[in-house]
C-alpha cells in the first residue's frame, strides 16, 4: 500500500533549472568562468552548488577560495529570480491538495538549499500540502546518494515500498531508485500531474499484489 509520494523539486514541481544554471553561471562569470550547457545536461544537472564548485575546482582550476562568495552570489541571484518567475502552478496545487485530501503523506526532498526550497514552495502555493521538506543541509551526503530519500521515509514514518518518488534528472533518479522506492521519472514539470502519479501508484499497488 502506498502511504507517501516525496518530490523532487527542480524539474519536477518548479521550473527552475535554467534559473539555478543562470545563476550560477552569472556569478561564475564575476571571474571569467563559466558552465557551458553540454556540461551542465551531462555533468552537473542535479548536483548541489557546493558540489559543482568542487567539481570546478578540479577541472578547470577554480580557486576554492572564491567558493563562498560564488556560491553567495549564485543564491542571491537564484532568489531575485524566484521573486520574479516563480509562480504557481494550478496542475501542482490540484495534485498536492488531491494526495493529502485521499489520505498521502508529501514530502519534498532537493538537492538545493533550505531557504531556496522554502521560499519557491511559499510562491508555488503548495507550502500547505507538505508534510516533510529536506534540503541538502539536512544530510551528510546528496544526491545521488539516496540518504535525503531515506531520510525523508524516516520522517514521513513510511518504508520505501509504501512510497512513490517523483524525479527527473539522472542523479535525483539514482538516489530515488537506490533508495527502495517506487519511482516515476518525469521529463518537465507539466507531467507532474495527479493522473500520471495516480497512475504510478497503481501500478505500484498492483506490483506488490501480484
Amino acid at each position: 500500500m502506498i502511504k507517501a509520494v516525496i518530490f523532487d523539486m527542480d524539474g519536477v514541481l518548479i521550473e527552475a533549472k535554467e534559473w539555478h544554471y543562470d545563476a550560477l553561471n552569472r556569478a561564475l562569470q564575476l571571474f571569467g568562468y563559466e558552465i557551458n550547457r553540454l556540461e551542465h545536461l551531462t555533468m552537473y544537472d542535479g548536483l548541489p552548488t557546493k558540489k559543482k564548485l568542487e567539481m570546478l575546482s578540479i577541472e578547470n582550476d577554480l580557486p576554492r577560495s572564491l567558493h563562498s562568495f560564488i556560491n553567495e552570489m549564485k543564491q542571491l541571484y537564484t532568489t531575485e529570480m524566484v521573486h520574479a518567475s516563480c509562480k504557481p502552478r494550478f496542475t501542482h496545487e490540484f495534485a498536492l491538495s488531491t494526495l493529502k485530501a485521499q489520505g498521502y503523506k508529501i514530502g519534498v526532498a532537493s538537492n538545493s538549499i533550505r531557504q531556496t526550497i522554502e521560499l519557491m514552495m511559499e510562491k508555488a502555493g503548495l507550502t500547505r500540502y507538505l508534510d516533510v521538506v529536506l534540503s541538502n543541509e539536512d544530510v551528510v551526503q546528496a544526491k545521488p546518494n539516496p540518504e535525503i530519500y531515506l531520510k525523508a521515509m524516516q520522517a514521513l514514518g513510511c518504508e520505501p515500498h509504501e512510497c512513490v518518488i517523483v524525479e527527473d534528472n539522472e542523479n535525483g533518479v539514482k538516489a530515488a531508485r537506490a533508495s527502495g522506492a517506487h519511482v516515476l521519472v518525469v521529463k518537465e514539470v507539466e507531467e507532474t500531474n495527479l493522473e500520471n502519479i495516480m497512475a504510478r501508484i497503481r501500478q505500484a499497488q498492483q506490483g506488490a499484489a501480484a
